[in-house]
């Protein structure tokens, strides 16, 4: 036959039905006419033709098989059936696609962050030759790095075809609006080079530009290129003034540039103008980036940096006493702790995605029992089990496509809704969420788990294809056989679901339990009333002198105001991360060998009034002592006095600096100040004055008796009636703080999208479990009815529905609960105060699902109780 022919085909289906039904009839005419040659009775000879051809149907199916024009025509032919019969059945098509999609939906989103974090490699060259590099001591694992062991680093011969250095940097800028502050990083020439990054105009900095001394550049990033200079493309050699320092721009760097260490900073400086930190080799104030050498391991190049640091500290015993040196992957270093959440999220979507799946293959079930009788018919008349497979494959085929489709429309929904749920001021940390998409990636997963799921409800509805019981089918029907598979494969599919819905419960409890902890763990200060906001002072209070009148004169002028109760000064926030710190001795006492690294804070003289930290013994500093002139003092918290004054009384005693030599004379013990993560235990720490080691960036802290929130624009305008030129940001009540500081933040994140997923899961068990013995109930209308005509009471009746509920929620909550177990061992890392085996949870969530397992069942036991029993009988 031509191709042509064979194309048309498609169009002519009923004339080629005729034609192969009239060379059958002609083939067994003959076979008949042979037989009757052979001595056959007509009878005989018509018998024996017809089941030497056999079923006619079969054969024309086996013909249309054979010709691959015809074959897609069929394949056609059973799209339209399926087409049709959904839409007869709209209640269950819609359910089906609907669960369908929410299953597909979710795991599709949470993939999409895990394929732009985990999977994506980072967005410079050769991306798994880049490390971070720290420097390291026992109470800090991952500190920040000294400027001048790095600059002998660099003259060293560590296995790094690139090792340079970054750090922190903000400015003030001067703006038609006001000055404001701005973000920026200071870094080593090499560092673009390093990650393989360069500028769109302009150029990267010379080797040699980072020398102390040399002429002021930066690099300005392609946001602040538009913001500020309206991209104009001169703006190269431009000088730019921030904090009241020229720089020159010498180039733009490309759009899509990010480093989620810094975060956002919109000015990249070359790190040539040392400050007070770089100068001195005790202090720490630099991250290192470096690039293995081709053939290089990490385990090689962390070997050779400790051996450097173990040389570096015989050598400079004072400043690097017990420091060492490490490396982790860059990528790891842009993770950080968010790794675990998304693998934590990634297994609660396929979990949800299992309660989904088998909703729907549940639901396929039920409908392949109930049309036995249709499969019966069709293998009576010819069709073979590959033939009705075909026919279940292309239902779940279509089923897969419409709730894929419409998953891949809510996947893309909830993307957008999660980047947007995550404040600005933590996209910069992770800039990479700005590109989560439906990356090939994404759609290749999409792809795979609608594959599987469409194998999945192919499957369960052909079980019940057996040509063995076709007599059976044929006569029941719909009626008993039903049952057996039901309980057969039905039953464990509700088992599957209630515990995959268990564990995502307990999950969710767990992490529910641990964010409600975490909010509530003690501070050690008065959180409400609390206002605060930083301010950074221009260059012109770089004296020590006018520093101190300023900051007096902000905590005064704001003190003074209508609605405020106390107003005090602090370098930095309570409640953040604080790794490393200051090593402390106590004069006279036997020296470890160990460093002893401490929080230290600077602060006002009323800043511990202000917070309502209470004082154990002793007293706070005055505002005569916070003088640089003055004797130095110094108040510990009741950690240190604990760890360092075991059953003495340590006010009236000394601290000193390690190596300074500069004592501190204790007059006061205050109780531990949450100065480190929610999640942290508390550590020993000191408070110092702050004008005795002041900066010119510091935040006010202000007690109020009315409305925290309604007084921080009150704050700002004070302050900026001082001095215009002052620059404040962050303005922010202490509750908000808390709430969102970045352990508490990630918490939150884990309990609100996991809890989502039990919500969903709860529901959606419900339903499957309600659907169960709903049908249940339907086979058994006959028994029921010949129960209650032979006395049975309601009750038994509710009885019996229950046990077969009891029974399935019993086992799916056994099943659960151990499976939670484990699951809740391998997410221990992100809880808080809570053990992985917390019984209260654990019981709550076997209530809640039992409760709610009762309410599923209770309708259709009511239902079943209320047969007529005339009318059971007369149905059947």
């Amino acid at each position: 036959m031509s191709i042509c022919r064979r194309l048309l085909n498609l169009s002519k289906r009923s004339e080629i039905d005729a034609e192969i039904d009239a060379e059958l009839k002609s083939h067994i005419e003959m076979r008949i006419d042979d037989n009757l040659a052979d001595g056959m009775s007509p009878e005989d000879a018509r018998r024996n033709a017809a089941r030497r051809f056999g079923n006619r149907t079969l054969m024309k199916e086996r013909v249309t098989g054979a010709d691959a024009a015809l074959a897609l025509d069929s394949v056609w032919s059973d799209i339209r059936f399926a087409s049709r019969y959904l839409a007869k059945n709209p209640g269950f098509a819609f359910t089906a696609i609907v669960v369908l999609a929410l299953g597909m939906g979710t795991s599709i989103a949470i993939f999409a962050f895990i394929d732009t974090a985990l999977i994506k490699p980072l967005p410079y060259k050769d991306p798994g030759r880049l490390v971070s590099i720290y420097e390291t001591v026992p109470s800090c694992p991952l500190c920040n790095i000294s400027y001048q062991n790095y600059l002998d680093w660099k003259k060293s011969d560590l296995p790094f075809s690139a090792l340079e250095a970054w750090g922190w940097a903000n400015y003030l800028i001067h703006t038609p609006e006001g000055t404001e502050p701005a973000h920026g990083t200071r870094v080593s020439d090499g560092f673009f080079r390093a990650l393989g990054v360069t500028p769109v105009l302009g150029r990267d900095f010379y080797a040699g530009e980072d020398a102390p001394g040399a002429p002021r550049t930066i690099l300005i990033t392609y946001g602040a290129w538009q913001k500020r200079f309206g991209g104009s493309r001169d703006v190269i050699g431009r000088t730019i003034t921030l904090s009241d320092i020229g720089y020159s721009v010498i180039g733009v760097l490309p759009k899509d540039f990010h480093f989620a260490p810094r975060g956002e900073a919109e000015f990249w400086a070359a790190l040539n103008d040392p400050s007070d930190c770089d100068q001195r080799r005790g202090c720490h104030g630099l991250f290192g980036l470096g690039r293995l050498k081709d053939g290089t391991s990490l385990q090689t190049a962390v070997a050779a940096l400790k051996t450097e640091a173990s040389r570096l500290e015989k050598q400079h015993p004072d400043s690097n006493h017990g420091f060492s040196a490490t490396a982790i992957p860059l990528t790891v270093a842009v993770l950080g702790n968010i790794q675990p959440v998304l693998l934590m999220l990634l297994s609660g979507a396929f979990l949800l995605l299992i309660i989904a799946c088998t909703n729907v293959a549940g639901l396929l079930l039920v409908r392949s029992e109930n049309r036995k009788r249709e499969m019966a018919l069709r293998s009576a008349l010819g069709a073979a089990p590959a033939r009705l497979f075909r026919q279940f494959a292309t239902e779940a085929l279509l089923l897969v496509l419409a709730g894929g489709g419409l998953g891949l429309g809510l996947a893309y929904m909830v993307v957008k809704l999660l980047i947007k749920l995550v404040p600005e001021d933590r996209i910069g940390g992770m800039p990479f969420l700005l590109t989560v998409g439906l990356s090939p990636q994404v759609l290749a997963f999409a792809g795979i788990i609608a594959l599987v799921a469409g194998i999945l409800f192919a499957v369960v509805p052909a079980l019940c294809i057996s040509r063995a019981n076709l007599r059976r089918d044929l006569a029941e029907g719909d009626r008993g056989s039903a049952q057996s598979a039901w309980r057969r494969i039905g039953s464990k599919l509700t088992v599957l679901e209630l515990a995959s819905a268990v564990v995502l419960l307990v999950g969710a409890g767990l992490l529910g339990k641990s964010l409600y902890l975490l909010l509530h763990v003690d501070t050690g200060f008065e959180t409400d009333h609390l206002a605060t906001l930083r301010v950074a002072a221009p260059k012109a209070y770089a004296d020590d002198n006018r520093l101190m009148v300023l900051e007096r004169l902000i905590a005064n002028r704001i003190g003074g105001l209508p609605g405020i109760k106390s107003a005090s000064i602090s370098a930095n926030m309570p409640v953040r991360s604080w790794d490393g710190g200051t090593s402390i001795i106590v004069p006279g006492r036997p020296v470890t060998g160990q460093r002893n690294d401490i929080p230290e804070r600077d602060v006002s003289s009323g800043y511990l009034t202000t917070l309502g930290a209470s004082f154990v013994r002793g007293r706070g500093f005055s505002e005569a002592e916070d003088d640089p002139s003055k004797p130095r003092v110094v108040v510990i918290n009741q950690t240190l006095a604990k760890q360092y004054f075991p059953g003495e009384d340590p006010v009236g005693k000394q601290l000193e600096y390690e190596g300074s030599h500069a004592l501190m004379n204790i007059i006061g013990i205050v109780e531990d100040i949450k100065e480190g993560p929610l999640d942290a235990a508390n550590r020993a720490a000191i408070y110092v004055p702050f004008n005795q080691d002041s900066s010119r960036s510091f935040v006010v802290v202000v007690r109020t008796s009315q409305d925290e929130r309604t007084i921080l624009p009150v704050l700002t305008a004070a302050i900026h009636e001082i001095d215009p030129g002052i620059a404040v940001s962050d303005a922010i009540t202490m509750t908000d703080w808390i709430n969102e500081s970045g352990s508490a933040y990630l918490h939150r994140s884990a309990a609100w999208l996991v809890g989502g997923f039990a919500g969903l899961a709860l529901l959606l068990s419900v339903v499957g479990l309600y659907g169960v013995i709903a049908y249940s109930v339907s086979r058994r209308t006959r028994e029921i009815g010949i129960r209650m005509a032979l006395g049975a009471e309601r009750g038994s009746v509710y009885r019996m529905i229950l046990r077969e509920s009891t029974k399935l929620t019993a086992f799916g909550l056994g099943a659960g609960l151990l499976c939670s177990l484990g699951s809740s061992m391998l997410m221990r890392k992100l809880l808080f105060g809570t053990q992985a085996w917390d019984m209260p949870t654990l019981v709550l969530v076997s209530s809640a699902l039992a409760l709610s397992a009762l309410m599923a069942t209770y309708l259709p036991a009511r239902r079943a109780a209320s047969v007529n029993p005339v009318d059971a009988l007369r149905a059947e």
